[in-house]
């Protein structure tokens, strides 16, 4: 059973799989608590949208750096180039599908 803690409106702010000081004890399928539960899972939602179009960045920040010969593809470690090519064939793909549906992507 869950442990809560919850604030002066009676919001919960805190969830705990122990008891402890100023916890109490809820049921798992409480509606606060799957209220509570939703809204971390929109919360990680946002996060995992920004962290995929920071992802997007940095592959374009790369590509430029190779381009200007700043660095060589070859200088970046082993996983990482594969991890750079496995994208980029899964952009290519996707664009050749025509997919992607974005005017702001390039492949």
């Amino acid at each position: 059973m869950p442990y809560v803690k919850r604030d002066e409106q009676g919001r919960i702010t805190t969830v705990n799989l122990e008891p402890g000081e100023g916890l109490v004890e809820l049921a798992p399928n409480a509606p606060e608590m799957l209220a509570f539960m939703h809204m971390l899972g929109q919360e990680q939602s946002t996060l995992q949208q920004s962290d995929m179009r920071l992802v997007r960045v940095l592959e374009d920040l790369i590509d430029l750096l190779i381009d200007r010969d700043v660095i060589r593809f070859t200088d970046l470690p082993l996983p990482a180039q594969e991890k750079l090519m496995e994208r980029r064939s899964i952009r290519q793909s996707l664009g050749a599908l025509d997919l992607l549906g974005g005017d702001n992507e390039t492949i």
